[in-house]
């Protein structure tokens, strides 16, 4: 071996041995080229990923094709949104209006306004059957005192008329006087159907049936139910078709505490059916089926939206598991979970879900606006939950800019701790609802029930209504009275000037720590780092202009945009 040689150590071919030597290199070099090639393509895939719209643009000339679709679907779902809204408006305002009526036409003496959660009461026996018969001959005389589109309709049982039935004990004695008292507590049930012929009788033969016999001591209700029909026109002035419907009315009058006081109840069920027989001229037809045309082709732009969005998604996913892999077989250990979830885009997720319910509203309601289904309520929540997450999922275009992606940040930096402190504060908050509604129920009308406490409970930690909450307590029990001192004061003072103050604290100190993160720097994980890194090509990535990227992308846990994968 010649001394310029060793100086080089360059390789001698001195023996047969040594020729094997160039195609290993030849082989490792390859090999550490292809690896080089694939980590730099991975580094370029991740670096493109998490790209805002407008940069991907500019490093591939690719159209944002989901950014305009969401632009285009906001518009078109909150469209469909304030039409249907109108057209509900109209079913519930008729509905109500109806019951209002109904109450006026069947109820005597009336006044407008329901004694707590019944319409009116009676405390005579001669007023119990005053009120029976008036309801009876005001069905009968309908059509002559009704205003509105009514008339009558066959019951369950195939028949038109009234159906009175009447609840008492079996049998039974009593002497107040001598506190003697002998009663049968199963209870018996009676029914008297009255048709239209045997109303229109003169005189009346039904009024002196033994039916209306009434021993109220052992008497628990007497209950009126009939069927009317009716239709709603005010749809056809807004260029619709009308609805008929069907309530089912049912007047009860409540015995069961026998305490003196008989209490009246009203309820109407409003069920919508198919008209038949609609012969309707004018524009109304034809409005009708461009709001079919029209929520058509929101159907078909949520489906567009639904199928990229889903696309992203799983192209996502093999990203993350090139990462995953590249990442294990490189370092020798596994990604943080952090990183992990860098590639889980919940707005994706968000907008999926909007879609979905979506599709199903907009298919309900088409089938709603050619009266062949009547539910409006599930529409309505379907289609106004779609328009909420939809208008939710505009933060992320927010997020952009970096004044705007704070909001974004404290509330995913704080929500863990949030929910484990409102997992906390609930319990004691549950404490005090079981505890009001089973002491203060009988003495305040806001304690009655478990929901109304809560409801009750809520509104004095957001400071409404105090003043009314403690001066509607009744002053029967003095015991009593000075419990609800205690427990008002102390639950007011325990969950406004401590909880809710280490609520806020706990938001507050998020908004602090984002805040310094962004002055700072972020923490650098491993995908971050990863990503900053120069490849063997000594290429880095330039760093977009402050025009089109307010927030540097690689610190942006959120992304909007979808996968390309290089091949």
């Amino acid at each position: 071996m010649s001394r310029g040689a060793e100086a080089l150590d360059l390789p001698v071919w001195s023996s047969a041995s040594d020729q094997s030597w160039e195609p290993r290199r030849s082989s490792n070099a390859m090999a550490h080229l292809d690896s080089d090639v694939k980590e730099e393509c991975l580094r370029e895939d991740l670096k493109f990923y998490f790209m805002n719209p407008c940069e991907k643009f500019r490093a591939r000339h690719q159209i944002p094709w989901k950014l305009g679709l969401q632009i285009l679907k906001i518009v078109m779902v909150t469209t469909q949104l304030v039409r249907f809204g109108l057209s509900n408006q109209l079913v519930v305002a008729f509905k109500e209006e109806n019951t209002v009526a109904f109450k006026y036409l069947f109820l005597k003496g009336y006044s407008g306004v329901d004694e707590d959660n019944y319409s009116c009461s009676v405390y005579t026996q001669e007023d119990a059957y005053e009120s029976i018969f008036y309801a009876i001959n005001q069905y009968h005389r309908l059509k002559n005192i009704s205003l509105g589109t009514l008339s009558y309709r066959e019951n369950e049982e195939k028949r038109i008329g009234l159906k009175v039935c009447k609840q008492h004990y079996k049998t039974g004695t009593m002497f107040p006087s001598n506190e003697t008292l002998n009663i049968d507590s199963n209870i018996e049930a009676d029914c008297l159907h009255l048709d239209l012929w045997a109303l229109s009788k003169n005189p009346p033969g039904w009024k002196n049936s033994s039916f209306f016999r009434l021993e109220f001591y052992r008497l628990l209700q007497v209950e009126i139910s009939f069927h009317l029909k009716g239709i709603d026109l005010q749809t056809i002035l807004s260029r619709e078709l009308p609805d008929c419907y069907v309530f089912q009315n049912t007047i009860t009058f409540d015995n069961k505490a026998h305490s003196g006081k008989i209490k009246i109840y009203f309820d109407s069920n409003a069920n919508i059916e198919e008209c038949k027989g609609l012969n309707i001229s004018g524009s109304v037809q034809k409005n009708t089926q461009y709001v079919l045309a029209f929520d058509a082709f929101v159907i078909v732009i949520c489906l567009a939206s639904l199928i990229l969005c889903t696309r992203s998604i799983f192209l996502a996913l093999s990203l993350r598991k090139r990462f995953l892999n590249f990442f294990l077989e490189k370092y020798k250990r596994h990604v943080c979970n952090a990183d992990k979830w860098e590639f889980v885009n919940g707005w994706y997720i968000l907008v999926i879900i909007s879609d979905l319910m979506t599709v199903m509203g907009s298919i309900l309601k088409m089938e709603i606006q050619v009266k062949n289904l009547t539910n409006y309520d599930l529409c309505s929540i379907l289609l106004g939950t779609s328009t909420l997450l939809v208008w939710v999922g505009v933060i992320r275009y927010l997020g952009y800019f970096q004044k705007y992606n704070v909001l974004i940040l404290t509330m995913q930096a704080s929500l863990p701790k949030v929910l484990r402190f409102c997992a906390c504060a609930g319990m004691i908050y549950l404490g005090y609802t079981f505890c009001g509604w089973i002491v203060l129920g009988p003495y305040h009308n806001k304690f009655v029930g478990l929901h109304t406490v809560s409801e009750c409970l809520f509104s004095l930690v957001n400071g409404d209504d105090m003043f009314a909450t403690f001066a509607q307590i009744e002053q029967k029990s003095v015991l009593v009275w000075l419990f609800s001192r205690l427990y008002l004061y102390s639950f007011i003072s325990l969950f406004i000037y401590m909880i809710l103050s280490l609520f806020i604290a706990l938001i507050t100190d998020s908004y602090d720590t984002i805040k310094k993160y962004q002055q700072n720097g972020f923490p650098v994980t491993d995908l971050q780092a990863f990503l900053k890194e120069c490849g063997s090509r000594g290429q880095c990535q330039k760093e977009p202009s402050a025009l089109l990227c307010p927030i540097c992308c690689l610190r942006r846990k959120e992304s909007d945009d979808h996968l390309i994968l290089s091949n």
